[in-house]
């Protein structure tokens, strides 16, 4: 399934009462006051925002109020404000294509395409959302009542025909870049292929070292352990791993296993745990009725960047309709918390945060889009971790490696 397709799994089994939940004027979930005071006091960010796929849609709007029951997205402003979420990594997605000259030149292109996207949204948006591009400037941005957007990069694919590219992309506002996704491409292998590189290709690590001099954190998420392994050891700055999970928890490719959690964290590096339900639980049976059904959605729609509102709502109805009709299981809240609190366990709370992977596949039963965020913190406080601990978890840790790495480059003029 292409990732074009995977945001619709947000609305797989959500439950009734849920819809009007979210038609309501105020989607934050109901938390005690307190976790609510701890939540707001954070900078609380998420580090893996697909939703600029949402942004050259006909009709949508990061402005307006969405319902994944009702379109499928799950990250808009009003829905940041009910979450209290400050603002997050809005992600230049290129899914991998042919390793060629013109499939690096039209990578490159969609790539441009994107920024520019990302752009013009916040030029819209001005009054209520602003670009960051240093680790300060969140808390600046959201002083003055906004919030805030930072660039990463999934999937390095953009810049394979001229890794000088990534300089380009910095001055877009790129700060964090993914090496590959779900295929190995031409910097690396990723998790879920066969090795090619046996880690970093000796293109992948010259655009590591180009991260480091420039300031992008490196992001070995959708890469294999090998891929991992390397850059930690080889990075003159921390890693983070925009949105990943934990093996021991569930085993699965794209999960990490313990020992290079405790390297990651040894280096100063953060893993943001992933609510992405095929990276916790087992896939469902297989259904040759479900799977013929879902599948002519693609050809039947089309393109959901292509498609109009009153189009994607009609999808998202139809899948509903074929989910109901054969049911798959789909991770909850329990099986996310697995997860953080694991590794909290396992490395401490300097290196863990959390990104549902929005408008990416991402979303579990009880967190399905931005505005339930809250509802972790209130979790976090009930296992005994303090407000200093959330504040790290929910942004604190991600900005002090982005601040690290502003360090270092300084450190090398």
């Amino acid at each position: 399934m292409t990732k074009a397709y995977l945001f619709l799994a947000a609305a797989l089994a959500a439950a009734p009462g849920l819809a009007s939940a979210q038609a309501a004027q105020n989607t934050a979930p109901k938390i005690s006051p307190a976790a609510r005071a701890v939540h707001d006091a954070a900078i609380v960010l998420d580090t893996h925002f697909d939703t600029p796929a949402l942004f050259s849609r006909p009709g949508w709007d990061f402005a307006d109020r969405h319902a994944v029951t009702k379109d499928g997205s799950q990250v808009d402003l009003p829905r940041m404000v009910d979450g209290g979420v400050d603002g997050g990594f809005f992600a230049i997605y290129t899914a991998q294509g042919p390793r060629t000259k013109a499939g690096d030149d039209a990578a490159r292109a969609a790539a441009l395409v994107r920024a520019v996207e990302i752009h013009e949204m916040l030029v819209k948006h001005s009054d209520k959302i602003e670009i960051a591009l240093k680790a300060d400037d969140a808390a600046r941005i959201v002083a003055k009542g906004k919030r805030f957007a930072y660039l990463s990069m999934e999937n390095a694919y953009p810049l394979a025909g001229d890794p000088g590219m990534l300089d380009a992309f910095y001055a877009l506002g790129v700060r964090m870049v993914g090496f590959a996704h779900f295929k190995d491409n031409d910097f690396a292998d990723s998790a879920t292929d066969k090795p090619e590189w046996g880690g970093l290709s000796p293109k992948g690590k010259a655009l590591l070292e180009e991260m480091n001099r420039l300031g992008v954190i490196p992001d070995p998420s959708h890469s294999s352990d090998a891929v991992l392994a390397q850059v930690i050891e080889q990075s003159k700055t921390p890693v983070v791993l925009s949105h990943s999970g934990v093996r021991a928890v569930f085993d699965h490719p794209r999960n990490v296993p313990d020992d290079l959690l405790k390297k990651l964290a040894e280096r100063g590096g953060v893993i943001q745990i992933n609510a992405f339900s095929s990276y916790m639980i087992p896939p469902p049976p297989p259904n040759p009725e479900r799977e013929k059904a879902l599948a002519a959605l693609g050809p039947k729609y089309g393109p959901r960047d292509k498609l109009t509102e009153a189009k994607v709502v009609e999808m998202v109805a139809e899948r509903r309709a074929i989910l109901a009709k054969y049911p798959m299981p789909r991770a909850n809240l329990e099986d996310l918390m697995a997860h953080l609190l694991y590794a909290l366990k396992l490395i401490g709370p300097d290196h863990v945060g959390l990104s549902g992977d929005f408008d990416g596949g991402g979303g579990v039963d009880g967190y399905d889009s931005i505005a339930d965020l809250p509802i972790v913190t209130e979790r976090l406080l009930k296992a005994g971790y303090s407000k200093d601990d959330i504040a790290k978890i929910w942004g604190g840790n991600v900005l002090r490696v982005l601040r690290e790495t502003e360090a270092y480059v300084a450190s090398q003029k």
